[in-house]
């Protein structure tokens, strides 16, 4: 439908983004990115070896509390915090 894009396109692409955005705003703005794309790397990552877990766990948890889940940040992300899952306290053992 549009075709390939060749190089006078994507240096005219290139001079629009800079123009819209600013020279200064895109070094933020790629950092941001790669940022976002390693946190969705290791989310993907811990949801992948929990299925497996849950895949090789028996069907009934053994007797008290769950160990808590921890997502490990990607290498160079300072921005990680500790995740906390609700909890459904309305039952009793």
């Amino acid at each position: 439908m549009f075709g390939r894009l060749g190089a006078p396109e994507l240096i005219l692409l290139l001079v629009v983004i800079v123009l819209l955005f600013g020279a200064k705003k895109l070094p933020d703005m790629a950092r941001s990115l790669g940022k976002s794309a390693r946190i969705l790397k290791s989310e993907a990552k811990a949801m992948k070896a929990e299925g497996q877990d849950n895949a090789a766990a028996p069907a009934d948890p053994p007797a008290g509390e769950p160990a808590p889940r921890t997502i490990k940040a990607a290498p160079g992300d300072v921005s990680s915090r500790p995740v906390t899952e609700p909890t459904d306290r309305t039952t009793q053992r």
